[in-house]
């Protein structure tokens, strides 16, 4: 141990090797204060049998060090695999997902010159939990969880990352016209802390909308603040319309970790061709530079890097006729950018950087006491009859504790008061409140269900369904 910064580093798959080469030549050159220490992730570890595309002995590492400088991996098809990515950010609890959008017209193509947007993704939860069901031949299920500390602890980010950084404005994307309870609280929390910063411009979109405003007038937003799917996915849009998805790097941040990644994948098919951009890991890099307190060196090279593309020196994703001088391949643009640091570019603004203001991770208040009752269950059966024959089958259950209320498919009501129209599948939710006032208690539920079963219904799935304060926890 030198006693400089030590940074773990992956090298990934694909064009990773070469991408992360150019990085570190870089690094080295600008004699960043870091030490490297290399670890293996992703193909190689997944086909040697680890799910997790990560052995034990990684993870260590990693936490020994200041930061996690990744590159691009590829996961494996099938196998029952799971998002290396995903893994890193939910085991080391790195919530917010940082990813400035930035032009840089006229020597980067696009529509949107004066494009300078940040967008902030929830990192651990949503859709991306990757908790998945199949529950009949035809019916598939995946689980979209939202929780109040999750939304808590983003959005808190959002706002003190506005503040840090000199934003004016912070937006709120969600789908809650229609998932009122996730996105609906995922929305309200926003309303709630936003209160919090007066100084600070607040306005929500829902998302579809808010998609087409971003790519259509991207100057109408700052700073975008959205659950991990939405952000997922508009980070690549905002990076791709500001010139390029190989250009955008991304911090991916936590209460004691930081890990530090180019936004876009690993590109199999461009692999040991020396083509690839390595602007986004080289970015992401600058990312890291800041957050570990050398903000020269992050300027430094960020400067060095404007001074190489607004001189026209461009891989080949980038290359225009019009706007450049020189296709280079993954090393030369490297060793363009080394020989020009401790330069400044011309025309785009010089960057600055100070002293990291690391955004204050908030530390969610518990939920205050409220009077939860169990009110009923949903029960899911997998049936090929007709809704009318279901009904009247469950209606004849030896039970006098619930009433069969509802049943629907695929998220519709079908019963009672059905139309001919709705296409049904073969798992039915059926719907059992208690027939007096009150509360439900297990023992009922466990008798509705053993009647159930001896009436060989094909139960797949239960969800009971609860009031908080006399407020329905469930789609009704």
């Amino acid at each position: 141990m030198t006693g400089k910064n030590l940074i773990t580093v992956a090298e990934g798959d694909g064009i990773g090797p070469e991408i992360m080469a150019a990085t570190l030549h870089v690094l080295e050159a600008a004699q960043a204060d870091i030490e490297i220490q290399k670890v293996e992730i992703g193909e190689k570890v997944y086909l040697r049998g680890e799910t997790t595309g990560i052995e034990k002995q990684t993870w260590d590492k990693i936490r020994q060090s200041k930061a996690f400088l990744k590159a691009p991996i590829t996961t494996p098809q099938g196998g029952g695999f799971k998002s290396l990515n995903v893994t890193v950010r939910t085991t080391l609890g790195l919530y917010a997902n940082v990813r400035p959008c930035v032009a840089y017209s006229p020597f980067v193509e696009t529509k949107h010159p004066e494009m300078d947007v940040v967008i902030i993704r929830e990192n651990e939860e949503d859709l991306y939990v990757g908790v998945e069901y199949r529950h009949t031949p035809e019916y598939y299920q995946a689980l979209k969880i939202i929780t109040q500390p999750g939304c808590e602890k983003i959005i808190r980010f959002a706002f003190e990352y506005a503040l840090s950084h000199g934003r004016k404005k912070v937006t709120c994307f969600t789908k809650d016209n229609i998932l009122k309870i996730t996105d609906g609280q995922f929305h309200k929390v926003f309303e709630e802390i936003g209160k919090d910063y007066p100084q600070i411009e607040k306005e929500h979109w829902i998302v579809d909308i808010g998609a087409a405003k971003l790519a259509d007038t991207p100057g109408a937003f700052d700073v975008i603040v959205m659950p991990n799917l939405y952000g997922d996915i508009l980070s690549d849009v905002a990076a791709q319309i500001a010139g390029s998805v190989g250009m955008a790097g991304s911090a991916n941040i936590g209460t004691s970790g930081a890990m530090f990644e180019a936004i876009h994948g690993s590109a199999p098919r461009r692999a040991g061709q020396n083509v690839a951009n390595p602007s986004g890991l080289l970015l992401a890099a600058v990312l890291m530079l800041v957050h570990i307190e050398q903000p020269e060196k992050a300027a430094l090279i960020h400067n060095a890097w404007l001074k190489t593309i607004e001189e026209g020196i461009h891989t080949y994703d980038l290359y225009r006729e019009k706007t450049s001088r020189q296709k280079v391949g993954t090393k030369e643009f490297a060793e363009a950018v080394s020989k020009r640091l401790g330069q400044n570019p011309g025309t785009l603004p010089t960057v600055k950087y100070g002293i990291a203001k690391h955004v204050q991770h908030s530390l969610y208040q518990a939920a205050a006491l409220i009077q939860k009752d169990l009110v009923g269950i949903d029960i899911f059966i997998q049936s090929k009859g007709h809704v009318d024959e279901l009904a009247e089958a469950l209606k004849k259950l030896p039970t006098d504790s619930f009433k069969l209320t509802m049943i629907s498919n695929r998220g519709v009501k079908v019963w009672p008061q059905s139309h001919p129209e709705t296409f049904c599948v073969d798992c039915w939710r059926c719907r059992f409140f208690q027939t007096e006032a009150g509360r439900v208690n297990h023992q009922q539920i466990t008798k509705l269900l053993s009647a159930l079963a001896e009436a060989t219904f094909d139960v797949t799935q239960t969800q009971y369904l609860f009031t908080f304060d006399g407020n329905p926890g469930y789609t009704l």
